[in-house]
């Protein structure tokens, strides 16, 4: 049960790192993955170590959405 949350969460997170929503600048998808980073954490549902990937997984993205669109 607990591995089918936590793949869910990820899948969830991946989407919105790779498809985010229409009218969603670079900006407000990076803070929409650091909070589901946050939310999954305090939940229990990933560790420290994983919201640190995760974080810095989003944290290039923006960088590099921020570069190209400069």
């Amino acid at each position: 049960m607990y591995d089918d949350v936590k793949a869910r969460a990820f899948y969830a997170w991946h989407e919105l790192l790779m498809n985010p929503e229409d009218q969603m600048d670079a900006q407000q998808q990076y803070d929409e993955l650091l909070r589901l980073a946050d939310n999954f954490r305090k939940k229990g549902i990933i560790d420290p170590k994983e919201r640190k990937t995760l974080i810095e997984i989003a944290t290039v993205a923006y960088a590099r959405a921020v570069e190209g669109a400069g």
